[in-house]
């Protein structure tokens, strides 16, 4: 199976404020995080970050938190990378480290890969998808700004934790969804 998911921030604790997040402080969230990746997830299946994986750990603590969640991981970079230059960072933790990506399903169907979001993706006007990040909850909070992403369109998709209950999500799921 291939999920997909952003945004996680790992160790930042003011996320929990300014995204209203239900946990009462980091340890709580990075725990029930890992809990509910690891309740989808199995080491067969392929999971692709879509950025901000961590804000305010360090090389060891992104480590240990790698460690600990299930599947082969992808991360495409976000604004908060850090810790992939800490020199106790364990490079081979993830299969790849990009910038953008566009994967490509059988039947040449392609998923766009991005921390951002993008009015205009390759091959958008074909059928593929654009899934992104960075925008949290966003569109829940500011109104006008959750008008702005609807101009994306049903193809596109926020992947990130905060509007996902804190699940990786599948690409059936998001399939199914649009």
């Amino acid at each position: 199976m291939i999920y997909f998911t952003a945004d996680t921030h790992f160790c930042h604790a003011n996320i929990i404020g300014s995204c209203n997040r239900p946990f009462k402080d980091v340890h709580q969230m990075n725990r029930v995080i890992i809990e509910k990746w690891n309740s989808y997830v199995t080491d067969r299946d392929d999971v692709y970050i879509l950025g901000d994986f961590m804000y305010k750990g360090k090389g060891r603590d992104a480590n240990k938190i790698l460690s600990r969640l299930k599947g082969r991981k992808y991360l495409v970079k976000g604004n908060h990378e850090n810790y992939l230059t800490d020199i106790n960072f364990r490079q081979g933790a993830f299969e790849w480290v990009k910038d953008y990506y566009v994967l490509k399903l059988e039947g040449g169907m392609k998923v766009v890969l991005f921390h951002f979001p993008i009015f205009r993706w390759d091959s958008a006007h074909h059928g593929s998808y654009h899934l992104y990040g960075h925008v949290h909850n966003s569109a829940e909070k500011y109104p006008d700004f959750g008008e702005r992403l609807k101009l994306l369109g049903p193809r596109a998709f926020n992947v990130g934790v905060d509007v996902n209950d804190f699940y990786p999500v599948s690409l059936k799921q998001i399939m199914d969804m649009k």
